[in-house]
């Protein structure tokens, strides 16, 4: 059975696009380029599931970019990307004439900045839209092997976690990166906001 209706899972989708086209906003400005973020698709998995789906289509190591975030519901988002593509979109930030050592000293600074811009910009849509107060932590970023990210999520299984994923197609200037924004929470925190969307959605519906 799943855990979100297909109009539930058309509202969150239309929240992450709205929050997609304000961090593509704020990323061009910075880039100096048009950005496109696009999220085609919104699904919820078990911890389990998301070993089995997402991690044996990607190779090598991720570049992460995670935040917690208080509010009616808790999560973890988790921005997801190969570390080849973080070292891509870092050149687009801060220059393509420089070096690849250069690059590695603005990698983890520039690469938070970029995940507090999705971020905060897919969350603020969804306080917006959804009309509740979402506070956050600062950004932490971390490469990791597809093992250790496996590890870290198999920890919480017996929370009775829960996975939404979203996956990303970020383009800067012709190039295109594709990657994922994963949002932990616990089966309270994932009830609590199917409550707030089928509040989303009344209130629509009254309009």
């Amino acid at each position: 059975m799943s855990i979100l209706s297909e109009i539930e899972r058309d509202a969150l989708t239309e929240i992450f696009n709205v929050g997609a086209g304000r961090a593509a906003q704020s990323l061009s400005e910075i880039v100096g380029d048009e950005v496109r973020l696009t999220v085609p698709s919104v699904e919820v998995l078990r911890t389990d599931a998301i070993n089995e789906l997402l991690l044996p289509r990607i190779q090598g190591r991720f570049a992460t970019v995670s935040q917690n975030f208080y509010g009616p519901f808790d999560a973890e988002a988790v921005l997801l990307f190969t570390e080849d593509r973080a070292l891509s979109i870092v050149r687009d930030m801060m220059g393509s004439q420089m070096s690849l050592d250069q690059l590695a000293e603005f990698e983890r600074e520039a690469m938070c900045e970029l995940g507090n811009i999705i971020l905060n910009a897919c969350l603020s849509a969804m306080a917006d839209m959804l009309e509740i107060t979402l506070n956050s932590s600062l950004p932490q970023y971390v490469v990791s092997s597809p093992e250790e990210i496996s590890s870290r999520l198999s920890e919480v299984q017996s929370d009775e976690r829960y996975v939404l994923v979203l996956h990303i197609d970020l383009v800067i200037e012709k190039h295109q990166t594709d990657g994922h924004l994963i949002f932990l929470l616990s089966s309270t925190s994932l009830h609590a906001l199917v409550e707030h969307v089928q509040a989303y959605l009344r209130k629509i519906e009254l309009t």
